[in-house]
């Protein structure tokens, strides 16, 4: 069982992260609030519970900084991509309002993006609660194979990101000069071996960051599941939607969609 006093401030800080999303979502027309606090959250919620424990136990410690790492590299790819600017709101929220009345939208806001997304950021945290509840546990060799994995993840979301960066900079450049860029989306470098590499590492971080609390104590199957597995189900849905805009935009994408893995990298098909 956890600590039940241990879950009050993130619980308190989640409940008014989505309250805040939702009013501002009111006030400004933009439903992007929770993307905003996509990187900021979960790592305020480890360290609220590596606190808890007087930075004292390492394994807290040690998830605390590559929690941090992970979020203060995220920060800044939103941040250069005008994502806390106004009129950052997330283009896929534009497109859903298109397909569904107003006010079945306004349920989907409330709902799924200021109360569930806001409750999955707390939910991919809950490695670190395991962790306190096992707190003195010596580091072990599962928690140095989380460390290193969970570094090649997020050094493989920087890549990638990276990539996408440079190449939507030039195909801007390019534009503005009237040249024809075809065919318009990334398919190079890590793209090449997956249509969304950032998704996958983005995922496969949290997998990653899981694994800390097995190696704390907690046994392979233990609460903290519920945020991995959902994260994961909630980038199928996300990756369908931006599949389906990209292959309406580009006519190219249909033969990349044949060729290219999805998600897991994987050799590309034979043309």
């Amino acid at each position: 069982m956890m600590n039940a006093g241990l879950l009050v401030v993130p619980l308190y800080l989640c409940a008014a992260f989505a309250a805040a999303c939702w009013i501002l979502s009111i006030f400004t027309r933009e439903f992007s609030w929770v993307d905003r606090l996509w990187s900021i959250a979960p790592v305020l919620y480890v360290a609220v519970v590596a606190w808890r424990a007087d930075g004292r136990d390492p394994r807290l410690n040690l998830m605390a900084v590559l929690a941090a790492a992970w979020g203060l590299r995220l920060t800044f790819n939103f941040a250069r991509k005008g994502g806390y600017a106004r009129g950052g709101e997330d283009y896929r929220w534009t497109e859903l309002r298109r397909r569904i009345s107003p006010a079945l939208f306004q349920v989907f806001n409330v709902v799924f993006i200021c109360v569930i997304q806001n409750a999955l950021l707390l939910a991919i945290t809950l490695p670190a609660w395991i962790a306190f509840q096992h707190r003195g546990q010596p580091l072990g060799p599962l928690d140095a194979i989380a460390a290193v994995l969970m570094l090649l993840f997020v050094a493989g979301e920087t890549i990638a990101d990276q990539q996408q960066w440079r190449f939507q900079s030039d195909k801007r450049l390019r534009q503005g000069r009237g040249d024809a860029v075809e065919p318009g989306f990334i398919r190079t470098g890590l793209f090449r071996y997956s249509r969304h590499p950032n998704f996958f590492c983005e995922q496969a971080i949290w997998w990653s960051f899981y694994l800390f609390g097995v190696a704390a104590g907690g046994g392979w199957i233990n609460l903290a599941l519920i945020g991995p597995v959902t994260l994961t189900a909630l980038f199928q849905g996300s990756t369908q939607l931006t599949e389906e805009l990209s292959a309406r935009k580009y006519k190219a994408y249909a033969d990349y969609q044949r060729r290219t893995a999805r998600l897991i990298p994987w050799w590309p098909a034979e043309p």
